[in-house]
């Protein structure tokens, strides 16, 4: 099939595309250029190599794992609140980490829920913070994206395979070696190196949970060099190792990794003869419900214990969530600028490299490219002056990978179902773009941008570099709150994000779908 078929202008895509590789080759070629590799890495510095590849490897698995039999309950199983659930678990990724965190913190701290009830009981409480902590946070974050990747999958199987299992007369264990295990195949190695990558740049969870000389990422150890010791040597030497892992697993996980759907729920019927009674339907039951519960209480804890901490949020807290409000418009603004046009680019190309363009953000994690922008900045002008607009141009991105997953898709079958009508019309520029173009990419646009605004508000990572004393987003200032003991006053602040995350998220998601053509 030809390509180009409409006559999109190629120029702004391409522009785009050559900004975003020019602005974060040129933060990496700052790195590269202040790295002392004469000095080496210390013992620390290999300790943290180690425990970012060891936390990472097993929160795959564990997500991994443990989304399989959810999954599975969900494809067999139709329930009242079905959708529901499913639309659940897609909370998690536009869910603030800090918010998340303190959910965590909430029912498994040292004085949560689950230490209560083990007190009650006479038995000792446990921590959450150390190696365990960062795996618990991780596998919130990404049992619900894994158990979304599989579903997908299983809905992807054709409904005449179960129907000929059934004429067969076969048994439910003869369906699952003949029918999912292949499946399971095919996506499981994907979902995990998609978790894995992720979990390697999750800075926020290292710097709450993590912390210590056996707990420390590649991403905690950029920051206390930054932060504490102002070494921009090691800082820089340490975000090319972070740059090598994180970067060199995202290009090999690219091939294997599967197609992403974080969009609305499953709602196809495909009946499952194999769904039985007795200890497969408690089974299932057992792990939808304990996902469910799992998902569900820390968000619980955040509101109560937020809805009592909103008397005790000080002024700085409402003057952070400003702050983080007008940061996570002006990403929103940067990401469609880039983003639509590249998008325009990309879909009258081939599939190919045109489309790893985006990856980048991906690749190269915020404090790796927030290291090399301070270098470059530094002896020019304060770069704590440019805290914000810093922040906000690295969030859209870190969003950028996403939200091209989201919108190529439809402006590829737009160009190529309206193509030759648009020539005969002699329909181009922004005409093209304003009668053709943007009417069918409204709901996908608003989801993006929703989104963005969402991942922008919970953002803790380049602000923790750039920030002055004075200078604070939401999540900054529920983490120095935390770090005075404020808990009270965090919750509060905590109720703040969530709420601000979710609303700025639905009111992009649903403005786009407002009146969209279908």
């Amino acid at each position: 099939m030809a390509f180009r078929p409409v006559s999109i202008s190629t120029k702004p895509g391409i522009s785009a595309a050559v900004t975003v590789a020019a602005l974060i080759l040129t933060a990496l070629l700052a790195v590269l250029g202040r790295a002392e590799f004469t000095s080496g890495l210390g013992p620390a510095d290999w300790s943290a190599i180690r425990f970012t590849i060891l936390q990472a490897v097993i929160s795959a698995v564990v997500s991994t794992l443990l989304a399989v039999p959810v999954a599975r309950a969900l494809a067999r199983r139709r329930f009242r609140g079905r959708g529901l659930l499913v639309t659940l678990l897609g909370a998690p990724f536009i869910l603030p980490v800090i918010v998340a965190v303190l959910g965590l913190l909430a029912v498994f701290g040292r004085a949560g829920w689950l230490n209560a009830g083990l007190a009650q009981v006479g038995l000792e409480p446990v921590s959450i913070y150390g190696l365990h902590g960062v795996v618990l946070a991780h596998v919130f974050f990404n049992l619900p994206l894994a158990t979304r990747l599989l579903l997908q999958a299983w809905q992807t199987v054709p409904a005449e395979r179960f129907r000929l299992a059934a004429q067969m007369n076969l048994t439910p264990y003869a369906v699952f070696r003949s029918i999912e295990v292949p499946l399971l195949r095919q996506i499981l190695p994907g979902t995990a190196a998609l978790v894995f990558v992720i979990c390697l740049t999750s800075f926020a969870v290292a710097l709450t949970l993590g912390g210590g000389p056996r707990a420390t990422t590649v991403e905690l150890a950029i920051y206390q060099a930054f932060r504490f010791d102002f070494d921009l040597s090691r800082a820089a030497l340490l975000s090319l190792v972070q740059l090598g892992i994180a970067g060199g697993t995202a290009a090999a996980a690219l091939w294997i990794i599967p197609t992403i759907s974080i969009g609305g729920g499953f709602d196809r019927s495909l009946h499952r003869w194999d769904r039985q009674v007795g200890v497969q339907q408690v089974l299932d039951v057992l792990f939808i419900g304990l996902t469910t519960a799992f998902l569900l209480l820390p968000l619980v804890a955040v509101v109560t214990r937020g809805v009592t901490g909103l008397a005790k949020t000080p002024l700085a807290v409402w003057h952070a969530a400003g702050v983080s409000i007008i940061v996570a418009l002006f990403s929103i603004v940067v990401l469609l600028v880039i983003a639509l046009p590249m998008a325009g680019w990309i879909a009258t190309r081939p599939r190919g490299g045109s489309e790893a363009v985006g990856l980048l953000g991906l690749a190269a994690s915020p404090l790796t490219i927030g290291t090399g922008w301070f270098i470059l900045i530094n002896p020019v002008v304060d770069p704590f002056a440019l805290a914000l607009p810093v922040t906000a141009l690295v969030n859209a991105f870190m969003a950028l990978p996403f939200v091209l997953r989201i919108i190529v898709p439809p402006m590829r079958d737009t160009v190529q179902v309206y193509g030759r009508l648009t020539q005969t019309l002699g329909m181009g520029g922004w005409s093209l773009w304003l009668w053709v173009i943007l009417p069918r990419l409204r709901p996908q646009i608003g989801f993006a941008a929703g989104l963005t605004g969402a991942l922008s508000m919970g953002d803790l990572g380049v602000i923790a570099l750039f920030a002055s004393p004075d200078t604070a987003t939401l999540p900054l200032q529920m983490y120095r709150l935390m770090g005075a003991y404020r808990m009270d006053a965090a919750a509060g602040a905590t109720l703040i994000l969530l709420a601000l995350s979710l609303g700025i998220f639905w009111v992009f998601d649903k403005g786009g779908r407002w009146h969209a053509q279908a």
